[in-house]
């Protein structure tokens, strides 16, 4: 008797020829339809960001190493420890939504209908013309509508006692309602709903959105993240765990990853989304593909709520997992797109999976720290970082770290950290890590079709 598991692990191995040796063994061997995973690739992208309003403009400023950190706008920061952030820019969603909309949905919403919008353009499956069931939406976001919940609150605390709160201020403040928003503009009938694991939130989205598909329990699934934490009870909350940098005077330069130097992350906010579509769904209408994501897992630390495990342990194994998962060997990684918060701890022990996951000196892989431009989304990050990820493979270019100029003694030696300037070589495959408070890690790797 055929073990099936093991079937599948092989007829996975055989690349472009699998559907069609799928189809006889499901045949010969007279096996259920479901067991045979299908392919899942990236059709269209989209990403509101510190550094840019859409995705073009994000990677050329990727490219150019930018800094997307300045001063705090969106309140007064000037009693705080910490007093910039990177924001949002010059975002205005007035041609998507009408001023009803904009006044029944948070930001982080707001900014999740936006880049959906663009995906979903970019992609240009006629999503009118297929069964609304086949399509759903698998959104992330790590605290949802703090905006809102804060303004709520500060009026009622700050009033005669008599509770008038907006009847907008629950559906406003959940954080599955900007998959619910994206799911009612567009009718998607299909799975929906929101996945919370901090900051390895948009990862797991991609993850279990992946998992529908290969199942053959959806089409087309809108999968990403989006936050908008720079408020005052989420940036004075961050500050008082002493996680984020207090570098005031020079903020542009503040992230900086793998420094001896650094003490903190920056705060960063928007979304990113892909249009995660099956393959052969794709490949018949004549999709443009940017890649396959071909693997991804998730480990939990089971550890401590707010720190990394010191030796990297749930990295290490999430990192092992999603290769296998994409059936790719760890030489065959080009590109590591890391999570590298710029905090003392985090940073050391992600380095310390790294090695134990690559070896000494890998000869292939380029790692870089894009959080050292955007800072640090939170829920959105993985998000906006695969588009990153997406793009590298599509261009062949790498993007930098900047503002890292001495790296820490303690992060294992031999590994090719790109620092200052982006690099053009081929890209196909690449990986992205995240990983959240509470212990979350969440992986996952995308490869050339």
């Amino acid at each position: 008797m055929f073990e099936r598991r093991r079937i599948c692990e092989n007829i996975s191995l055989i690349g472009s020829l699998t559907w069609d040796f799928a189809t006889f063994a499901r045949k010969l061997f007279i096996l259920p339809e479901h067991i045979y995973m299908k392919r899942v690739v990236v059709t269209g992208i989209g990403a509101i960001t510190p550094l840019g309003n859409d995705p073009a403009t994000f990677w050329q400023k990727l490219l150019a190493g930018v800094s997307g950190a300045g001063p705090i706008t969106h309140f007064d920061a000037s009693a705080f420890k910490t007093r910039f952030a990177c924001e949002v820019h010059d975002f205005n969603p007035g041609g998507l939504l009408d001023r009803s909309e904009m006044k029944r949905t948070d930001l982080f919403t707001q900014y999740a209908l936006v880049a959906a919008e663009q995906a979903i353009r970019d992609s240009g499956f006629d999503y009118k013309a297929m069964d609304p069931f086949d399509t759903g939406v698998i959104w992330g976001s790590g605290q949802g509508g703090m905006e809102t919940f804060e303004q709520q609150v500060t009026e009622y605390a700050g009033g005669d006692g008599t509770p008038r709160f907006s009847p907008f201020f629950v559906p406003k403040l959940i954080a599955n309602m900007a998959s619910g928003m994206i799911s009612i503009k567009y009718g998607f009938m299909g799975i929906n709903y929101t996945t919370v694991s901090a900051c390895s939130t948009s990862n797991t989205a991609f993850m279990d959105a992946m998992t529908y598909i290969r199942l053959g329990k959806a089409k087309v699934i809108v999968a990403g993240g989006s936050e908008a934490p720079i408020t005052a009870a989420s940036v004075g909350g961050f500050t008082a765990m002493k996680a984020m940098s207090t570098r005031n005077d020079d903020p542009k330069h503040a992230s900086r990853p793998f420094d001896v130097d650094r003490d903190g992350f920056v705060m960063g906010e928007g979304a990113g989304a892909l249009v995660l579509e099956e393959y052969e769904h794709a490949r018949a209408r004549g999709a443009r593909i940017y890649a396959e994501l071909a693997g991804a897992a998730m480990t939990a630390d089971a550890y401590h709520m707010t720190s990394t495990h010191p030796e990297g342990l749930g990295a290490l194994r999430a990192m092992q997992d999603a290769l296998k998962d994409a059936g790719v060997n760890p030489e065959e990684v080009d590109y590591l797109n890391v999570h590298a918060t710029s905090t003392p701890v985090g940073d050391l022990s992600e380095m310390q999976a790294v090695s134990r996951m690559f070896g000494v000196a890998p000869p292939n892989l380029i790692i870089s720290a894009t959080k050292s431009m955007t800072g640090h989304l939170l829920g959105a990050a993985g998000a906006i970082e695969a588009v990153a990820c997406l793009m590298s493979i599509q261009d062949g270019i790498v993007p930098p770290t900047i503002n890292t100029k001495n790296l820490d003694p303690a992060i294992p030696k031999g590994f090719n950290i790109l620092l200052g300037e982006a690099v053009k070589r081929p890209v196909k495959v690449a990986m992205s890590n995240t990983f959240g408070f509470g212990g979350h890690n969440g992986i996952v790797v995308f490869k050339k079709v």
